[in-house]
């Protein structure tokens, strides 16, 4: 199993990143802010207007340490990798049952089942935190309803239906889930491009971040990150890295938006709005998210399946590698990542 590593976020802008021997050296007008060994990294995530050596994307290509682009306010722009190596059998398997609509229903229902299941959860701990939402307790009777469906379906068009019918009723009561800056923090529905509030610009943003992380724990495990079981194949997405990131959007990223706001770790005035109409955060605010992101990240849990603790952050490579070892014939079916 892959030892839990850090993500760099790199957010000051005119930033450069260099190698060192074995080190990655940021510097800031020639000044160098921070030296990181390159073993203690799985990820390295540039903001903006941040520039790397030809050398140092060498190394992290050497070294497996996955390398993002994206716009300063955290829009994906481009990811660097190094030749792609490793079990081209389980590879080939991997495109076969992407390719077999009853083997890759298997695998898209155990994540529908999931996502459901723990958006769902957050929904009940609201409820028992909070005391009588008759609106809340109707979307979990619901969801539970909708759980079933998934159970029942048999094509991965029925599948993909059931799981937008679960995102539209937990989304329907998310604005339940805010108790402190109600005023400021209001959630109607979900927006992405552009996200049109606060909450949807949390979500978006901690959702990129999310995938970069799944992406890696994918090509950790030889895994491809563009073909899919539920997402469906599009040039440009990673449609695993999407199905891998169901199973943790409500439990892990939804709950770390509803913990900075109802926390006040986040300010209305840490936003701004765009003549377009878009909700970005400031870079103070940013820089808090990517902290808490990372923190969160390091909390401790049991992991449901294989029933020891371990930092949240590696549970995605925990899936990756159960997912690859169903694929390989090692387990029966994929065991899907159920918060409780």
């Amino acid at each position: 199993m892959r030892k839990y590593l850090n993500t760099l976020y790199v957010t000051t802008q005119g930033a450069y990143l260099n190698k060192d021997g074995e080190c990655v050296v940021v510097s800031v007008n020639r000044e160098t802010r921070l030296r990181v060994p390159i073993h203690t990294l799985d990820g390295v995530v540039c903001f903006g207007n941040v520039m790397c050596s030809p050398f140092l994307m060498h190394h992290c290509a050497d070294n497996g340490v996955l390398l993002s682009f994206m716009s300063e306010r955290g829009r994906f722009l481009a990811r660097a990798q190094g030749p792609v190596s490793g079990n081209v059998l389980l590879r080939r398997e991997q495109y076969r049952v992407a390719d077999d609509e009853g083997a890759a229903v298997a695998i898209a229902r155990a994540t529908v089942l999931a996502k459901t299941a723990n958006s769902r959860s957050v929904l009940q701990r609201s409820v028992r935190d909070h005391g009588d939402q008759p609106d809340t307790q109707a979307a979990v009777l619901r969801l539970g309803r909708l759980m079933e469906a998934a159970r029942d379906a048999a094509t991965l068009d029925g599948l993909r239906g059931t799981e937008g019918d679960a995102g539209r009723v937990y989304f329907s009561v998310f604005d339940n889930l805010v108790t402190a800056q109600k005023e400021e923090f209001v959630f109607e529905r979900r927006s992405r491009r552009p996200p049109l509030d606060r909450i949807n610009a949390l979500l978006s943003f901690l959702y990129t971040l999310l995938a970069h992380d799944c992406t890696s724990a994918l090509e950790a495990v030889v895994l491809v990150p563009q073909v899919g079981f539920l997402h469906r194949d599009r040039p440009g997405r990673p449609s695993l890295a999407l199905d891998l990131m169901e199973e943790f959007r409500a439990m892990f990223v939804d709950r770390l938006v509803l913990s900075l706001i109802n926390l006040r770790q986040v300010a209305a005035d840490g936003f701004v709005q765009r003549e377009s109409g878009a909700v970005e955060m400031t870079d103070e605010t940013r820089k808090a998210v990517l902290v808490a992101y990372q923190k969160r990240k390091q909390e401790e849990l049991t992991h449901p399946f294989i029933g020891e603790k371990a930092p949240l952050g590696t549970c995605f490579h925990l899936q990756a590698l159960l997912l690859a070892r169903h694929l390989r014939g090692d387990l029966d079916g994929y065991p899907p990542f159920i918060w409780k």
